[in-house]
């Protein structure tokens, strides 16, 4: 009983430390321009050797002095900018997260549930891409966009992500797990296979497809290399590349971080019981 009190206890500690950045981040956006230059104006400054002086160190303080919403009203109201890339992060995230989702739950199904020749070996070399970092395979994609002609559009990095062999991975592992049976009562029946997949096999990994929605979100949603290199054009970019670029005004810094950090708060505290059940049954481990 004394050693499972004191595990919640290390990781109730654990888990508040986890969420300090992100309050911090949420009090610093309430925060006026001239108090945040107080408290960070420092940073990025030559700072003398031993000195003594107080103002060469960051007073990182939990609650504002007062709190203002202007740096919001800025973002959402005075600049186009900020909304402009909003959106276009939503017509790039959107796209990758429907069509992934299509294609690896039929993908996955075929490699689960359907033999044929060469089907084991198939998947080995299709999970090898996901072996592969970014970096390696940033040439040939490169030059498979540009023969294309997807430079600088959102396709280049959409349809990349629609094949992406992580979801065919994952969503397989899930499937593993149902049993045969079903799918041989639906056969004698007379259903085939897209009745199948549709009726029987996509209601029974519901919480899969949940826990992989939110995984290519996140992951999409914080993309910076893909539409750095595929597309030129700053308007077309998303809002992720935008906020590596954001410096200066500390009140804007903070109010931008917490509205991009928002959709994906949201959306994990809407589905985290369907997320912590599909990553479960999946057996995938961080």
């Amino acid at each position: 009983m004394l050693h499972k009190s004191l595990f919640t206890v290390v990781m109730g500690a654990v888990g508040l430390l986890m969420l300090l950045p992100i309050v911090i981040t949420f009090t610093n956006s309430l925060m006026s321009e001239f108090e945040l230059n107080l408290n960070y104006g420092v940073i990025g400054k030559p700072t003398p050797v031993m000195s003594t002086d107080a103002d060469t160190f960051v007073n990182l303080k939990w609650l504002p002095d007062q709190v203002t919403l202007a740096q919001y009203g800025q973002l959402l109201v005075y600049s186009a900018q900020y909304l402009l890339l909003f959106w276009n992060s939503v017509g790039l995230v959107v796209p990758i997260m429907v069509g992934q989702t299509v294609v690896a739950a039929l993908a996955a199904y075929a490699f689960a549930k359907l033999n044929f020749r060469g089907r084991d070996t198939l998947f080995l070399v299709y999970v090898m891409t996901m072996l592969m970092p970014f970096q390696v395979t940033l040439v040939p994609n490169y030059i498979m966009v540009d023969q294309l002609g997807l430079l600088n559009r959102s396709g280049a990095v959409i349809y990349p992500g629609i094949f992406a062999a992580f979801g065919v991975f994952m969503l397989r592992q899930f499937m593993l797990h149902l049993p045969y049976a079903y799918i041989e009562a639906a056969k004698l029946d007379g259903a085939g296979h897209l009745t199948i997949f549709l009726r029987i096999i996509v209601p029974m990994v519901k919480s899969g497809l949940a826990a992989l929605i939110i995984l290519l979100f996140v992951d999409y949603w914080n993309m910076v290399e893909q539409p750095l290199i595929f597309m030129s054009d700053a308007f077309k970019q998303p809002l992720s590349v935008f906020l590596s670029r954001l410096s200066g005004q500390w009140d804007t810094v903070f109010a931008a971080s917490m509205l991009y950090m928002a959709p994906m708060l949201l959306l994990f505290l809407y589905a985290e019981t369907y997320f912590v059940e599909g990553v479960q049954l999946s057996g995938i481990k961080g």
